[in-house]
């Protein structure tokens, strides 16, 4: 938990966002995996054996991919940018905003690339609800638990 006493506002600030960019570094890696497996599979033999469903699918996981590293990567980008500017209580802000959009784009990215491996393996109708399950799941995770426990549910005490 934060001290007000033992730490500036400035320093604050320059702790909160150098802790985020070490969260961010740790997404980074993950969505270079996802983007390396999507780029193979488009070279991949069966690839040209896909219905165009599954090739659109491709293409749109592929693009969110894309846009969920360019925005993961946008709070490092700003503070590179934007290095010792007097603001940085605003930058950390607005980067943890973006750092929102991308999760959201990275669970959509990742759920996409669940639809299309289950829709090769098993077909449509039994990969769209494991697939709404894993969405759910990352929903869950990433954002219902972070806002219950800001809320203080479950509160020990």
């Amino acid at each position: 938990m934060d001290d007000p006493v033992a730490e500036s506002p400035q320093a604050r600030a320059d702790r909160r966002l150098v802790e985020m960019l070490q969260e961010l570094r740790v997404l980074q890696t993950g969505v270079q995996i996802v983007f390396a497996f999507l780029l193979g599979v488009a070279f991949a033999p069966r690839f040209a054996e896909l219905d165009y469903a599954r090739q659109d699918l491709y293409v749109v996981v592929l693009l969110l991919t894309v846009v969920a590293a360019a925005v993961l990567a946008t709070p490092v980008a700003l503070h590179r940018g934007l290095y010792r500017h007097p603001k940085r209580t605003r930058i950390v802000k607005v980067s943890a905003r973006i750092a929102q959009v991308g999760l959201i784009l990275l669970a959509m990215a990742l759920s996409g690339a669940v639809l299309l491996v289950l829709a090769v393996v098993l077909g449509f109708p039994l990969a769209i609800p494991i697939t709404a399950v894993i969405a759910l799941l990352f929903g869950g995770l990433w954002f219902l638990l972070p806002w219950l426990v800001r809320r203080g549910v479950p509160d020990e005490g």
